[in-house]
C-alpha cells in the first residue's frame, strides 16, 4: 500500500514551498488509494515553538489538505531513536566521537587552508589494527554514523532520474548529539522505517540528505522508499523566493485575499502539467496527477497568472461561502451589511470583475452606505445641469410599481431621448450619485439591488 508524507520543521511558518510537497504527497497517496501522514519534525528544540507547530497546522487546515495518519511528533519518539543508536552501535555500524568542536573547527580550518573539502578525518572511527586515542576526560561524545568507504549511492528518482553520490563524498554522520539527542537525518530514517513510508516525496534541497539515508536504512537492513524530489520554486527575478522580498507564508495569502483552492491550483502547475490544463479542482488534480509528469527543472512563480487564477477561483465559487469570507473584512471596516440587500447577492453581481477577497470586499461596501465620490469625477460627471436632471429622473424611479433591474432599464432611453442626453450621461451621474464611483457593475442592476428607498434618499440628498 501506498504510504507518503509531510514532515515540516516548526521553526516559523508554513512556507508555500512546503504545502506544494504537502500537496504532491497528499494527491498521490489520494490517486492511489493510499495514506498521508503528517508528521512534525521538531528535533531541532531551539528553534522549534509551539506558535510554529500551530501556523502549521493551522496552514494545512486552511487549504484542506487533509490526513490520513498524525500529526506525529519527533520529541515524544526519543526513546525509539536511542533504541536504533544502540542497535546501531551494537552492530559497529556507529561509533563514538570525542573530538571536541574546538578541534573540529581546527581540523576544518586546516583543511580548507590546504584546498581540501571540510570533513571529519575518522580519528575515533575504529578499524582494525587501529590504536584510538585515549578518551579524554570530562568529554560527553558524539555518535557518528559508520559510513561505507568506496563505492557509490545510486538510486532511480522519481522526478530527477538516475541519481549516483560516491561515498567518499560522505561524512561520518553525526546522529546523536553530546547529550544524547537524535539528530535530523537520522530521525528520518527512523521514523520513514517506523510509519512503512514507501514514498519520500521533498523538495530537492534534500537530495543531499538521500544517500546518507540510504546508508543508514541499508545498515538497518530496511527497505528503501522511493525517492522524488521536487524542483524549487524561484520569485518572479528567477531568485530562491525569501520571506523578506516574498509573500510566502500561507497566512500571507490567506491575509491577501488568496482562495485555497486557487493557491493549490497554482501550485499544482509549479513543476506539473496535464496538457494546457490551468483551471483545475483538486478532484481533477488527484485524476490527472503521476510522478512522470513531474517537472524536474524550477518553477518561476508568476504573481500575474496567479492572480487571474485566483480570479477565475472566485467566479466558480458559491456565493454565500464568498459572503462569509468577506463578511469578517467588512465588518473590519465598519460596513453593516444587516439593513441592506443580502450580501450574497450583491457578491454575485460583482465577483465577475474581482481578483481577490479584499478587493472584493472594497466593492461591496457602496451597497451599504455611499462613498464619497472623488472631486474629480464630481467636476467631470456632476455639472449644473445635471443636477436638476438627476431629480427628474429620481420621480421617474419612484413611480415605478416593480423594482428590478428590467423595469430600471426600460426608463433609460425614454429619459434620455426627452433630455437630448446619451446614455453616459445618464449613467456616470447616477453611478457618482448613488454609489460614489464611476466603477460598478450595470447600473440597473446596481440600483435593483440597493432598494427604491435607499436610491431615492441618495439622489435627492
Amino acid at each position: 500500500m501506498i504510504r507518503t508524507r509531510f514532515a515540516p520543521s516548526p521553526t516559523g511558518f508554513l512556507h508555500i514551498g512546503g504545502v506544494r510537497t504537502a500537496l504532491f504527497s497528499w494527491a498521490f497517496a489520494r490517486k492511489n488509494a493510499g495514506t498521508f501522514v503528517l508528521r512534525i519534525e521538531d528535533t531541532d528544540l531551539e528553534r522549534s515553538t509551539p506558535e510554529s507547530v500551530k501556523a502549521i497546522m493551522d496552514g494545512m487546515h486552511w487549504v484542506g489538505l487533509d490526513y490520513d495518519e498524525g500529526p506525529f511528533y519527533q520529541t515524544q519518539r526519543f526513546d525509539r531513536y536511542k533504541d536504533v543508536i544502540q542497535q546501531l552501535l551494537a552492530s559497529g555500524h556507529a561509533y563514538h566521537c570525542y573530538m571536541s568542536k574546538e578541534e573540529l573547527d581546527a581540523l576544518r580550518a586546516q583543511q580548507e587552508a590546504n584546498g581540501e573539502k571540510p570533513r571529519y578525518n575518522r580519528l575515533w572511527r575504529p578499524e582494525a589494527g587501529k590504536t584510538l586515542p585515549a578518551i579524554p576526560a570530562g568529554v560527553q561524545p558524539v555518535v557518528r554514523f559508520r559510513n561505507p568507504i568506496g563505492g557509490s549511492v545510486v538510486w532511480d528518482d522519481a522526478v530527477k532520474g538516475r541519481i549516483e553520490i560516491s561515498n567518499d563524498e560522505l561524512d561520518d554522520l553525526i546522529i546523536a548529539r553530546p547529550d544524547g539527542s537524535p539528530t535530523y537525518n537520522f530521525c528520518v530514517v527512523v521514523d520513514d522505517w517506523d510509519m512503512n513510508i514507501t514514498h519520500v516525496i521533498r523538495g530537492d534541497d534534500h537530495v543531499n540528505n538521500t544517500p546518507r539515508q540510504i546508508n543508514i536504512l541499508l545498515a538497518l537492513g530496511a527497505p528503501l522508499p522511493v525517492y522524488a524530489h521536487l524542483p524549487m520554486i524561484l520569485n518572479e527575478n528567477g531568485n530562491k523566493m525569501s520571506k523578506r522580498r516574498d509573500a510566502v507564508s500561507v497566512v500571507d495569502y490567506a491575509d491577501k485575499g488568496i482562495l485555497p483552492e486557487a493557491l493549490l491550483n497554482y501550485l499544482a502547475r509549479l513543476g506539473w502539467g496535464h496538457g494546457d490544463e490551468e483551471f483545475f479542482n483538486m478532484e481533477q488534480f488527484v485524476e490527472w496527477f503521476s510522478l512522470e509528469a513531474v517537472s524536474p527543472s524550477a518553477s518561476r512563480f508568476n504573481h500575474e497568472k496567479f492572480m487571474w487564477l485566483n480570479a477565475q477561483h472566485i467566479k466558480a465559487a458559491d456565493n454565500q461561502r464568498l459572503a462569509d469570507l468577506i463578511a469578517g473584512r467588512l465588518a473590519a471596516a465598519n460596513v453593516a451589511t444587516g439593513n441592506g440587500p443580502a450580501l450574497a447577492d450583491v457578491v454575485a453581481l460583482v465577483k465577475e470583475r474581482i481578483q481577490d477577497l479584499n478587493a472584493l470586499a472594497q466593492e461591496v461596501d457602496y451597497f451599504y452606505a455611499k462613498r464619497e465620490p472623488q472631486a474629480a469625477d464630481v467636476e467631470k460627471h456632476l455639472p449644473a445641469d445635471s443636477r436638476e436632471r438627476m431629480l427628474r429622473f429620481a420621480d421617474k424611479l419612484a413611480a415605478l410599481q416593480s423594482w428590478t433591474a428590467e423595469s430600471i432599464h426600460e426608463l433609460f432611453k425614454p429619459f434620455c431621448a426627452e433630455e437630448g442626453i446619451k446614455m453616459g450621461q445618464l449613467g456616470m451621474p447616477l453611478r457618482v450619485l448613488v454609489c460614489g464611483t464611476t466603477q460598478t457593475p450595470s447600473v440597473d442592476a446596481v440600483l435593483a439591488l440597493i432598494g427604491k428607498d435607499e436610491v431615492l434618499r441618495r439622489l435627492r440628498a
